[in-house]
Formats: C-alpha cells, sequence, structure tokens
C-alpha cells in the first residue's frame, strides 16, 4: 500500500487524526494538502486556512486548490459541546458543500473518506429524516430544512454524524459509477485528540463509564489515520459506500 503521486486534500490537520494522516501520506509519497482553521505545526505540501462552516470560505477555498486531486478526507469536526449552528455547519452542511465542489476535479480512481463516529450507528432510526436532508441542493437548502424540522442540542453530534454516513451512503453508488470515485466512512469511537474531553462532557459520566468497560482504552490518532490512508491508496479500489469502524470493537460489544 502507498500513496506516491497522489494529491489529498486533508481537513482538520491541524491537529488529532488530520495531523497524524498528514504525517503518514507524506511518508507514503503523497502530495498533501492541509485545511484548518489553525495553521499547522508541521510539514505539509500546501497549506489554506478556512472556516469550514461558512459556503463562502469554503469557495474561498476551493478556488485555491488544484484542478486535479486523487483523495478528500473530510476530518474536521467540533463536538456536540459546540453551539448547534456549528455542528450543523461544520460537521455536515460544510462538508457536503466542500465535497459536492470538489467532485469534478477528483481523478478516475480517487477516494472521498469521511470521518463519522460510532456515535452514528443510530443512523437506521431517523434515516427518512437523514434521507429528506439530503435531498436538499444546498448549503442554504440544507440551513431552510432545518429550521423548519429542528434538531435538539443535546443529540446533535449524533444526530449529523448518522446523517453523513446516509449522505455517504446514497451518493456512493452514482459517484463510483459516474465519475470513478469512492466515497467511505470511517466510524472511531473515543479518540486520544485534543476534543476528547468534549465527548466525555458531552456523554455525560454514565455512559463514559458503561463503554470503558467494554474497550481497552480509547484509539490513538494514528490508528484511526492509518485506516482513511488505507481507503484513499489503490489497495482500497474496490471498498466503496462502507462505514467502517475504527474503534477497537466497541461497536461489537452492543450486539
Amino acid at each position: 500500500m502507498n500513496l506516491q503521486n497522489k494529491t489529498l486534500i486533508v481537513t482538520g490537520v491541524a491537529s488529532g487524526i488530520g495531523a497524524e494522516l498528514a504525517r503518514l501520506a507524506r511518508f507514503q509519497g503523497a502530495t498533501v494538502i492541509g485545511v484548518d482553521r489553525h495553521a499547522p505545526q508541521l510539514t505539509l505540501d500546501s497549506f489554506v486556512q478556512a472556516d469550514l462552516g461558512d459556503p463562502a470560505s469554503i469557495d474561498a477555498l476551493v478556488a485555491r486548490l488544484p484542478a486535479r486531486i486523487d483523495g478528500l478526507c473530510n476530518i474536521a469536526g467540533v463536538p456536540g459541546t459546540a453551539p448547534l449552528q456549528a455542528v450543523a455547519t461544520v460537521n455536515y452542511l460544510g462538508l457536503r458543500h466542500l465535497t459536492q465542489s470538489l467532485l469534478p476535479r477528483m481523478s478516475a480512481g480517487g477516494s472521498i473518506v469521511n470521518v463519522a463516529s460510532v456515535l452514528g450507528a443510530q443512523w437506521p432510526q431517523r434515516l427518512e429524516r437523514h434521507k429528506a436532508l439530503a435531498a436538499t441542493p444546498s448549503f442554504e437548502a440544507g440551513q431552510q430544512w432545518l429550521a423548519a424540522n429542528p434538531v435538539e442540542q443535546d443529540n446533535c453530534y449524533q444526530y449529523f454524524k448518522e446523517a453523513l454516513i446516509v449522505w455517504s451512503f446514497q451518493q456512493s453508488q452514482g459517484w463510483f459509477r459516474d465519475h470513478s470515485v469512492r466515497i467511505n466512512c470511517v466510524a472511531p469511537g473515543p479518540v486520544f485528540t485534543p476534543i476528547l474531553g468534549d465527548f466525555v462532557s458531552m456523554l455525560g459520566p454514565e455512559r463514559v463509564a458503561a463503554d470503558s468497560q467494554r474497550m481497552t482504552r480509547p484509539a490513538l490518532a494514528d490508528e484511526v489515520a492509518a485506516v482513511i490512508a488505507f481507503l484513499c491508496s489503490d489497495a482500497a479500489r474496490w471498498v466503496n459506500g462502507v462505514n467502517l469502524p475504527v474503534d477497537g470493537g466497541l461497536a461489537a460489544t452492543y450486539v
């Protein structure tokens, strides 16, 4: 497995999984263009600062990216302790807007990897709502739909990770057929990143205590990054439309 001669866009590159993926991808031969609100403290081939919750900022970002891209890794995100509007726009609407904007630039055989979450596993319970949101044609239309169909702050993180999984599933067949571009999700459990404490606060002590009995430890960021790198490689050329748990078996313990 290698990423030789591939150009990857990595959002959320300044820390955590995004930073580890950038290091690994460059080691495997990729050209890495990083995107984040904050300047990264690592070597990249290029960096563009952008607010992925703002469609105007995303459009300006797209204008600065190359005409040919082999991989888009949507890692940037905010925890459920952030304002609901930020969770909706960064974790879903902005991600979707960026991905749709870059699809025409994706090379045949290209790969899109979206970071979902083990907390998105209950998407079948709200499938029709998620399909309705996925059917909105734009960032603004998505905001209008959410205004008419409000999401509660308490479960907004889970909700938009579920929505991301459903949207990714829906795009996977057509994009692979028409553009030869694959789209997959990875679903990490808890990860040692700067926002791990936010997730502990978001889930509450009872859920954290229960999960801690079901798992050895939270993941290290590089353990998740390696799976994303695999999905971007030609070794995963027939992996499409999946939501891959990267959680040390945590999800399986609920069966």
